[in-house]
C-alpha cells in the first residue's frame, strides 16, 4: 500500500526562494522540450483553461483554471482551479499543489526570469500597471532581484492602486504616460482588451514584462510599443499564435513571427539576452503548463526536504 500523495499548500511558501525558482526554470529548459497542450472554453467573459505538459525526466502536470472576471464583485478570486503533478516513471500522482500557490510562483517566477536576463542590472524604478494579486506577487519577486528599487503602481481603479501602494510601500502614479516614461522596468498585469501602454511613452533602456493578456482578444501594449522593442516570449508554442498581444499584430502584418527573438529554450544559446543598454526589451509571459510543471517540481522538492 502506497502513501497518499501530499497536498502542498501555502504553508510551504516560507521555504521557497525566488532566485532558486529562476534557477529551476532555467534547468527545466535545459531538458528536452516539453510536450504541451492547451484547451480553452469560453462562456461570454468567462474562461475555462486546461493546460497539460510532459517533460521527459521531470514528470507531467495538468492544471485547470477558471477565469471569471465578475467574481471580485462578489468578493471572490477571479482565477481559481486545481493542479496535479504526476511521476515521470510510473504515472502515479506525485502531489496535489495548491492552485493559488503554484500560480503565484509560476507567474511571477516566469517574468522574474525574463527580467533577470533582459532588464538592466542598474534598474531602480519599477512600475506596476494593475494592482491585483499578480502585481502584489511581482513586487515581492522583483525585490528579490532589485532590492534597491522604488515601486510605483497605476490602476484604472485608483482605490486598488492606493491599497497596493499602502501594503507594499509604493507610490501611486498620477499619470500613466509619465509613469511609463520614468520606469526602468514596466510590468503589466491587467485584464485589458485594448492597449493601455503606448509605444510613444517608452524610452531607451527600458524592459517590459507583459503578463495580463492570456486570450486571443486581449492586449496591454499598442503596436508602436511592439515595433520599438526587441520581442521575447517564455514559449513560442503557447504565446505567438494564441495570445492577442502577438497574434493580432502578426495577423495584421505589424510584426512577423521572426520578430520574436527568443524564448526560454534559447537561454542556453545566449539568445535570450539584452544586446545593448539602450535597447527596449519586451517579454511576453504566456505561462504555459511546462512552466507550471517546472515550478510544481521545485515546490515538491522543497516540500520533500522541509
Amino acid at each position: 500500500m502506497t502513501d497518499a500523495p501530499p497536498f502542498i499548500g501555502p504553508e510551504i511558501a516560507p521555504r521557497l526562494d525566488w532566485g532558486a525558482l529562476t534557477e529551476a526554470l532555467m534547468a527545466g529548459h535545459a531538458r528536452p522540450p516539453a510536450d504541451v497542450r492547451d484547451s480553452f472554453l469560453y462562456r461570454g467573459d468567462d474562461t475555462l483553461l486546461s493546460r497539460a505538459a510532459w517533460i521527459a525526466g521531470l514528470g507531467a502536470l495538468v492544471k485547470t483554471a477558471t477565469i471569471f472576471p465578475g467574481n471580485p464583485a462578489q468578493g471572490l478570486a477571479a482565477v481559481n482551479g486545481a493542479a496535479c503533478l504526476f511521476d515521470d516513471e510510473t504515472g502515479l500522482l506525485a502531489a496535489l499543489i495548491d492552485f493559488h500557490l503554484l500560480t503565484k510562483w509560476k507567474t511571477a517566477g516566469d517574468s522574474l526570469l525574463a527580467a533577470r536576463l533582459l532588464a538592466r542590472p542598474d534598474s531602480r524604478s519599477i512600475l506596476l500597471v494593475g494592482a491585483g494579486a499578480v502585481a502584489r506577487s511581482m513586487i515581492e519577486a522583483y525585490r528579490s532581484l532589485f532590492p534597491e528599487a522604488r515601486f510605483t503602481v497605476w490602476s484604472r481603479t485608483r482605490a486598488s492602486a492606493e491599497t497596493l501602494a499602502r501594503l507594499a510601500g509604493a507610490e501611486v502614479a498620477e499619470d500613466l504616460g509619465d509613469a511609463v516614461h520614468a520606469a526602468d522596468i514596466l510590468c503589466t498585469a491587467t485584464m485589458a482588451t485594448e492597449p493601455l501602454v503606448q509605444g510613444d511613452w517608452l524610452r531607451p533602456g527600458q524592459h517590459l514584462d507583459l503578463i495580463g493578456a492570456f486570450r486571443h482578444d486581449m492586449r496591454e501594449v499598442d503596436d508602436a510599443a511592439l515595433t520599438r522593442a526587441r520581442l521575447f516570449v517564455d514559449s513560442r508554442a503557447t504565446t505567438v499564435d494564441h495570445i492577442g498581444e502577438l497574434k493580432d499584430p502578426i495577423a495584421r502584418g505589424v510584426i512577423a513571427h521572426d520578430d520574436v527573438v527568443a524564448d526560454f529554450y534559447d537561454i542556453a544559446a545566449g539568445l535570450f539576452a539584452r544586446r545593448d543598454p539602450d535597447e527596449i526589451t519586451i517579454a511576453k509571459n504566456g505561462g504555459g503548463a511546462h512552466l507550471d510543471l517546472m515550478t510544481a517540481r521545485y515546490i515538491l522538492d522543497r516540500w520533500q526536504v522541509r
